[in-house]
């Protein structure tokens, strides 16, 4: 592994359920992990709205910037996965409201599901340094 990488955790985000990191900083850019609606205990929030469920893998993200001395403005391009593309509407509305006058390069793209059953999950791309 480089001598630059960095790899990127904290308890104030969902804790990886599998083998990967939260993030990897290298080379001047932060890669963040993709974000389902876990909360940072570990409870699932599976069952409730989207608009909950976006806001909590929104916060997640915000998190491990932070950790990462980071915030929602180093956001360079955000990938998120949607089921049911009707919930685009309300996620760019909590989306805009995340990101204020910030407007990263985005893609969303609608998929048939998502781990656990959950209806969103958001990675992302920022500036590390």
């Amino acid at each position: 592994m480089a001598a630059d990488t960095r790899f990127i955790q904290t308890a104030a985000a969902a804790l990886p359920g599998g083998h990967y990191s939260q993030a990897v900083a290298y080379q001047g850019l932060l890669h963040v992990s993709g974000q389902l609606p876990v909360r940072p205990d570990g409870s699932h929030a599976v069952a409730a709205s989207f608009a909950e469920q976006a806001q909590i893998a929104l916060d997640n993200l915000c998190a491990i910037l932070a950790a990462a001395g980071r915030g929602p403005q180093d956001l360079l391009k955000v990938t998120v996965y949607v089921v049911g593309i009707e919930h685009w509407p309300t996620f760019d509305r909590l989306y805009a409201g995340f990101l204020g006058e910030h407007r990263p390069a985005r893609a969303v793209v609608p998929v048939p599901q998502l781990h656990h059953g959950y209806l969103v999950e958001i990675e992302a791309l920022a500036r590390a340094d």
